[in-house]
């Protein structure tokens, strides 16, 4: 390894040099109290930053071991220090004078959710840290202005080093609080199984966005309040006694009029999955980690489902037991969501009627007299909402403005009024008895079909370069085939596409062999990242691309949208 001063000399013999000169810089350099790291140098000013990584000691870090016992505490932990650097480069970094990316220095940037990210890692054996960061080497033109680089690298650098990773540089009790957030939020994700609830909502949650643009709080926003009739008493680790809204499992609807928060209720119900920063407002909004939002998706590719629970008897004959098409309609798009989501494990289902195809959900009687159900190869989901649950295990919570079809099939009805919840669960069931239901003796579905197996990818060979290009959350391309995620609601951060385009090319790479199903192939991948990490993903022939872990649910969805897969 080298020193310091070897790399300061370095950069004043390339001074002035062309562009290139700048690789002779790869390499570690021992600076005080941590290792540089120049990993990967761009080619030209205005290519991608060069990859530079900082490692700190466990005993010059000095993070106490308390305050990443638990998993969940560690990421919130490395959440923090990436937070903290970013806001440090934020402050000192510089658009040198010179041409491209020349003097940026920037980090991962975090959301409101606290995420698993390549960008920071601390080693829970030894307490070291490993912090991952772009910076663009400057430039006149083309040629070399190191004396820029020095400017980075030995000053503005070293600041934020010694300002987010380096324990003596924070407020203990800060870092405490984020331990102990952590811990909580997890103790309520894993009493909900227990306590029969599917979702818990805690009084004083701030559910409103600032706007549509942004995702902090709304100031001024009503606090939640739980009804009740549906409140529940947790009590917490660290932070002691909490009381909210418990949503059980089983089929919840959530009614009342436009604009009274029911799409904010369930919006903050998908996002519960993750857990939230301190002053988010959803800090203690906790859901089955298995939820999946589920909606219309037309034009999604769907390569050998079993919709035959939902949709049977097509005029043109087709299978509906193993379903493929390029280009499905708003139904049978949904109908595969659900089938799919089952197939990925979910225990809860939440749908949304405003982005629901209406021929999928509910058919009502009028229709039915007109259009004989034996002419209608759609079984709405009205009619296997129950089966869903009481066979299959998976709840529902459903936002509904328009149709009271399901009032008969709920067991649970929260009215949003202005933005408060109250529990009108009798009154709805004796409104409903006015409009019985049409029992229609549906025979309970056959199950789904299991043991899909991809058969190869043919972007992906062994020892090939893979070209994985993120789209923000809108969707990833894996050598030029573009898998469209816009619609996978839960996918909350552009590292989470990234990380998801590398597990296609992982898999295409190491784990397809045609006999390997999709349910086996996301097990691996899921249980990689858990024993070795994110950066184990690296490994996949598209390079060290930042990466934030995603959820096995959207792992499935990635595959099932993925028009290069030949799933059978």
């Amino acid at each position: 390894m080298k020193t310091a001063a070897e790399l300061r000399q370095l950069l004043r013999n390339i001074d002035h040099r062309p562009y290139p000169a700048y690789k002779d810089t790869r390499g570690a350099y021992q600076f005080p109290g941590y290792v540089l790291s120049i990993d990967h140098v761009q080619g030209d000013p205005f290519a991608a930053p060069s990859k530079v990584s900082v490692r700190v000691g466990g005993r010059q870090a000095g993070f106490p071991p308390r305050l990443y016992a638990m998993p969940c505490q560690r990421v919130a932990l490395q959440d923090a220090l990436t937070r903290r650097f970013g806001a440090l480069a934020g402050k000192v970094s510089f658009q040198a004078k010179g041409s491209g990316h020349s003097g940026l220095v920037s980090v991962s940037r975090c959301g409101q959710q606290v995420l698993e990210r390549t960008a920071c890692g601390l080693n829970p054996d030894s307490g070291e840290v490993l912090l991952r960061l772009e910076v663009g080497f400057p430039a006149n033109g083309r040629t070399i202005n190191a004396r820029e680089l020095e400017k980075i690298l030995f000053d503005l650098l070293p600041r934020c080093v010694e300002g987010a990773l380096m324990y003596r540089s924070w407020d203990g009790a800060q870092l405490r609080g984020v331990a102990d957030l952590a811990e909580d939020q997890q103790y309520i994700r894993d009493s909900l199984p227990g306590l029969g609830l599917c979702a818990f909502v805690a009084d004083g949650s701030v559910l409103p966005r600032a706007s549509g643009v942004s995702a902090l709080p709304m100031a001024g926003a009503v606090p939640f309040q739980s009804p009740p009739e549906l409140s529940v008493t947790l009590e917490l680790p660290n932070r002691g006694k909490i009381t909210g809204m418990g949503i059980r499992k089983g089929i919840t609807l959530v009614v009342g009029g436009g604009y009274h928060g029911k799409s904010t209720l369930l919006k903050a119900l998908e996002l519960g999955v993750y857990n939230h920063v301190a002053g988010d407002g959803r800090e203690y909004v906790i859901t089955d980690a298995t939820a999946v939002k589920i909606r219309a998706e037309d034009g999604r590719s769907i390569q050998s489902t079993d919709i035959s629970m939902f949709i049977n008897r097509l005029p043109n004959g087709k299978d509906t037991a193993c379903f493929t098409t390029e280009d499905a309609s708003g139904s049978t798009s949904q109908a595969a969501n659900v089938v799919e989501a089952m197939e990925a494990g979910a225990g809860l289902l939440l749908m949304d009627e405003d982005t629901s195809a209406t021929n999928f959900m509910v058919r009502d009687e009028l229709m039915q007299r007109v259009i004989h159900r034996d002419m209608e190869p759609i079984t709405p989901f009205l009619e296997r909402i129950e089966e869903l649950y009481r066979v299959h295990g998976v709840s529902t919570i459903l936002v509904a403005g328009s149709s009271g079809a399901f009032f008969h099939a709920a067991h649970c009805v929260i009215q949003m009024d202005r933005y408060v919840p109250r529990d009108i669960t009798a009154l709805a069931k004796e409104e409903a008895r006015a409009f019985p239901s049409d029992p229609s003796g549906l025979a309970p579905a056959a199950g789904i079909r299991e043991g899909r197996r991809p058969q190869g990818d043919r972007r992906a060979q062994p020892g090939d370069r893979v070209k994985v290009k993120p789209m923000g959350r809108d969707g990833v391309s894996v050598n030029r085939d573009t898998i469209d995620l816009r619609y996978v609601e839960q996918l909350v951060d552009g590292e989470q596409s990234a990380a998801l385009g590398c597990c296609l090319a992982y898999a295409g790479r190491h784990l397809m062999d045609g006999t390997a199903t999709v349910r086996q192939i996301v097990d691996r991948l899921d249980g990689l990242m858990e024993e070795k990490g994110l950066s184990a993903l690296w490994d996949c022939g598209a390079g060290a691309l930042p990466l934030a872990r995603p959820r096995r649910q959207e792992i499935f969805a990635c595959f099932n949208r993925d028009r290069g897969l030949n799933i059978r």
